[in-house]
């Protein structure tokens, strides 16, 4: 073994001049797939860790109860719906809410590409939504080209007002539904339950 080393350096000594090419690009190749691997592998690892804090504050989101809901500033109730939106899929989303929102408070895109616009309304549970509140709504509807029209709130709608969301097209989330969609029901299965849910006069309890 001793001699066949001996001749190995030999060799190499003796062709150094037409090999050294080929060794210096295969140690080049070797720390060049060194320092990917550790690219990939460090871009793994914050990628892991940046779910594992989303799925966190996902379940600190759901675990907010309505009663803190209620505590919210308008503009945090705002900004608590365009977070659930975004929880759901929906892309694009922003809050324009303000003096001037023209009839809108959130906007954005559902999961299958329509648009959106969502009026918010933070209220004291034991009040209701009256009509001309959503037709302020449909409003906003034709201000923004939007497919889809949507009304969260605090609270619950009048028979009238509910009527009149489920005649023209809007999704009307009171309180009771607005709690099944802080607690991870998806925005659009509380479509499929529009116009229900709230008969109970005693909702504001909860």
């Amino acid at each position: 073994m001793t001699a066949a080393g001996a001749l190995a350096a030999l060799l190499l000594t003796m062709y150094w001049s037409r090999i050294w090419p080929y060794v210096t690009a295969t140690l080049l190749l070797g720390a060049a797939g060194a320092a990917g691997w550790w690219l990939w592998r460090t871009d793994r690892l914050a990628r892991a860790q940046e779910r594992r804090r989303l799925r966190s504050d996902l379940i600190a989101a759901g675990r907010r109860t309505l009663t803190e809901v209620d505590a919210m500033t308008g503009t945090e109730f705002e900004e608590l719906v365009a977070d659930l939106c975004r929880r759901d899929g929906c892309t694009e989303v922003r809050r324009v809410g303000g003096s001037h929102d023209n009839g809108a408070d959130v906007v954005g895109r559902l999961p299958d590409g329509r648009t959106m616009v969502i009026q918010c309304k933070r209220y004291r549970p034991t009040s209701a939504i009256a009509s001309r509140e959503l037709r302020d709504l449909l409003g906003a509807r034709v201000h923004f080209g939007a497919d889809v029209a949507v009304f969260v709130t605090t609270t619950r709608f009048s028979g009238p007002s509910e009527r009149f969301a489920v005649q023209n097209g809007i999704l009307a989330v009171h309180r009771d539904h607005l709690g099944l969609w802080n607690n991870g029901t998806p925005l659009t299965t509380l479509a499929e339950l529009n116009g229900t849910g709230q008969g109970d006069p005693h909702h504001h309890t909860r």
